[in-house]
């Protein structure tokens, strides 16, 4: 089995959710790095330091790459940044530095904030910016034993500032990765519909790895529609779209479930291929496979855009009216095992397009 054209799909598949991820980070990367450098500017011409570094280092910290970016979060990474600085600097005036200083004040900056507040964020970022201060003494020791904290200060307070004043949209992000995932799989079945007809295992491998190579933006998708259900439970300005959120949020787990069963569906037609002068006739069955896939990507259009997913859903409905084990395959066992396959992934569609379960399944024929 010729198995070299595998890295290529899967260098492919990165590249292509690699572009995604760009893509939905290009304006949250932009305004963290002229926030930091505002930070900078600020420090250095206002407060007169030479070489504010942790202004630069707190507003880049605190804003990050991700547009998720609510209130709490911002304040809880400014206020560790300006804590682990603080501490860092009494530490190297006091004690001086060594092994058993960066210890001493990993303990304490740990638990001060912990004290402060239950974030995980804040007490990892006051644990690395104290390892900075006390480890790296020299960097950036400008302004005074207190000079280094106040720049950290004035990163926090821009970071806070940029995360207050910009407008966002929560659902960008998950728009975005479902998008990507979606036609991830639209990819994946036309490959698999092109396998059916040729009756080449190399196109069916071709698909499979497609599916696998499916799961990093699944999990993206997952992970950004959960950050925007969170964010949206603390914003006043992100709780009007909880409905689309919840949408997206049900969209993303069952299109797991059709990847997956796209993916059984490949291996089951893989054990399944013949020749095409004495296999099993799958041409009816690698139409239906394309046309699912059409509709896949009508979903992931409607996905990125927001818009109501009506002629995804209205062609996944005509399908599964279709979807006749006896009627597609009469004499043929192993092919209706494949359409029972179908079925299970139209009906996974149908639910990640907004249609309920029990009219999604209604809509098949009876077996």
């Amino acid at each position: 089995m010729n198995t070299s054209h595998w890295p290529r799909i899967a260098v492919e598949a990165r590249v292509r959710q690699g572009w995604s991820r760009v893509r939905t980070a290009f304006w949250p990367v932009m305004q963290a790095a002229m926030a930091a450098g505002v930070a900078f500017w600020l420090a250095h011409e206002l407060l007169g330091h030479q070489a504010p570094f942790f202004a630069a280092v707190g507003a880049w910290v605190s804003l990050g790459f991700s547009a998720d970016r609510d209130l709490r979060r911002v304040a809880e990474l400014a206020v560790g940044v300006a804590l682990g600085v603080a501490l860092g600097d009494v530490v190297v005036h006091v004690i001086g530095t060594g092994a058993w200083q960066v210890a001493a004040v990993l303990v304490v900056s740990a638990f001060i904030a912990r004290f402060i507040d239950r974030g995980p964020m804040l007490t990892t970022q006051a644990g690395v910016q104290s390892i900075v201060i006390v480890g790296l003494p020299t960097v950036a020791a400008s302004g005074g034993p207190v000079g280094r904290w106040t720049d950290a200060v004035v990163g926090g307070l821009v970071a806070l500032a940029v995360a207050a004043l910009i407008p966002r949209d929560v659902r960008r992000r998950p728009r975005a990765q479902g998008r990507t995932a979606v036609e991830e799989l639209a990819a994946m079945l036309g490959v698999l519909a092109k396998g059916m007809r040729t009756h080449q295992p190399s196109d069916i491998e071709d698909a499979l790895m497609r599916g696998r190579a499916t799961e990093p933006a699944l999990a993206e998708w997952q992970d950004a529609c959960a950050a925007a259900r969170d964010l949206a439970r603390v914003s006043p300005a992100a709780r009007r779209h909880r409905t689309e959120l919840q949408w997206l949020n049900r969209s993303a787990v069952r299109t797991d479930r059709a990847v997956r069963n796209a993916r059984v569906l490949a291996r089951r037609t893989k054990a399944t291929l013949g020749t095409p002068e004495h296999g099993h006739d799958l041409s009816t069955l690698a139409d239906i496979v394309q046309r699912t896939a059409l509709a896949a990507e009508d979903l992931a259009a409607a996905l990125g855009s927001g818009s109501e997913p009506l002629r995804a859903s209205t062609t996944l409905l005509v399908l599964a009216e279709e979807l006749d084990p006896f009627t597609l395959a009469p004499d043929d066992w192993q092919v209706q095992s494949l359409v029972l396959l179908i079925r299970s992934l139209v009906v996974d569609l149908l639910e990640a397009s907004g249609v309920d379960s029990a009219q999604a399944h209604e809509a098949l024929p009876e077996i």
